[in-house]
């Protein structure tokens, strides 16, 4: 399934999994645009790929997201595909009372709610390609729960079985359903929720891209790199074994 010349659209691409997926496609003749909330590290990721087209846009606004439907359709004339990869993760302890509710349910709405309203809206446009293409980019953590990070771990698994879910629905309508569930990456992500020092081995996004990029243009529906596929495999064999191999410490140190 070689794809070249599409109009790829990026949720989150402006650093991490989402630039580094961004360089693939260009790299393969397509248009590729992204989006963020923040507009200087948008022009940033610009300067370093200036074939990128940026829109600054929230994921979690309706308005928002409308809006940037009506302008993809006015520029591009609608996308082929659709790659969810904006996300945030925090560490977190269920038992103490000093949690922020809104945090957690800030986490919620990127994560899992977001991903389902860019579908939404951007269904219209999906329908119409010819090759089109829905990736979902969620985690090695949705097969066994990361206790540190238990809203991020729910979010993740949600999004892994609603991908399973509409990929028959959407194939009625030509429409691939791709999922990706990268291990812990080096970016930003990892770094904020201190995982710097953890034992699972931060894989670089450029390598987590070139795997990627390896298995879609394969054709596989779930690309599990790194450690993920471990995890799959253990989470189906002996899965009280892996959940106590990762939560050894389920209470995050800050």
């Amino acid at each position: 399934m070689i794809q070249s010349k599409e109009v790829v659209l990026i949720t989150g691409g402006s650093s991490g999994i989402g630039l580094a997926l961004a360089q693939k496609f260009i790299e393969n003749d397509a248009t590729v645009i992204i989006t963020g909330r923040n507009q200087t590290k948008l022009e940033s990721a610009k300067s370093l790929h200036p074939k990128l087209n940026i829109y600054q846009s929230d994921v979690n606004d309706d308005v928002e997201v409308r809006m940037l439907v009506d302008d993809i359709e006015d520029d591009f004339g609608g996308i082929d595909i659709l790659i969810n990869n904006a996300g945030i993760m925090n560490l977190m302890d269920a038992g103490s009372d000093e949690n922020d509710l809104q945090k957690q349910m800030q986490e919620i709405e990127i994560n899992y709610n977001s991903p389902i309203r860019m579908l939404h809206y951007f269904l219209p446009q999906l329908k119409k390609s010819k090759k089109a293409v829905l990736i979902n980019v969620s985690s090695g953590l949705a097969y066994v729960t990361f206790a540190q990070s238990p809203v991020y771990s729910g979010t993740k698994a949600a999004v892994h079985f609603w991908t399973q879910a509409i990929r028959p629905q959407l194939k009625r309508h030509n429409i691939k359903v791709v999922e990706l569930l990268p291990p812990v990456v080096d970016t930003k992500l990892a770094k904020d929720a201190d995982l710097s020092d953890d034992k699972l081995k931060p894989m670089p996004p450029e390598k987590l891209a070139s795997i990627f990029w390896n298995d879609y243009t394969k054709g596989k529906e779930e690309i599990t790199p790194g450690i993920s596929k471990q995890l799959k495999l253990m989470s189906r064999l002996a899965p009280k074994f892996i959940f106590n191999q990762l939560n050894k410490q389920p209470i995050p140190k800050k």
